[in-house]
């Protein structure tokens, strides 16, 4: 069964950085777009970035562009979001989610974030960026 797990999150001050981690098990990350999602406090969940390992290619809106970065190592089956710059809006809970779509978070693709194109959810790390 295909398992991953968001974790890394904690408290930070503005202007700070984190590194959150998304560990499969029982699967390859290699084979799957992995996404990531945040929710806010009293807001929807959303999308803000993807990787696939199979086309080397990641996608990142407007808001995270050029602050957050993803990379996967291979050897721990592990994808990794490096967040920089961090700010209060940055707060909420952090989701990594593996699509099983051909070409998605590819050139094939492009970036999606809609919940039913990622089949398997990892639980939610909690990231507080203070003011």
């Amino acid at each position: 069964e295909v398992q991953l797990q968001a974790s890394g999150g904690g408290l930070v001050q503005a202007g700070g950085s984190l590194r959150l981690s998304c560990a499969g098990s029982e699967f390859t990350v290699y084979d799957y777009a992995i996404g990531w999602f945040r929710q806010a406090p009293g807001k929807e969940r959303e999308g803000f970035s993807c990787i696939s390992s199979t086309f080397d290619t990641t996608y990142y809106t407007d808001s995270v562009e050029g602050r957050f970065t993803v990379s996967s190592d291979a050897a721990k089956n592990t994808v990794y979001l490096q967040m920089n710059d961090l700010k209060p809006e940055d707060t909420g809970v952090y989701y990594c989610a593996a699509s099983e779509v051909w070409g998605l978070c590819s050139h094939m693709r492009g970036p999606e974030f809609a919940d039913y194109e990622y089949q398997h959810w990892g639980q939610g790390t909690l990231v507080t960026v203070s003011s």
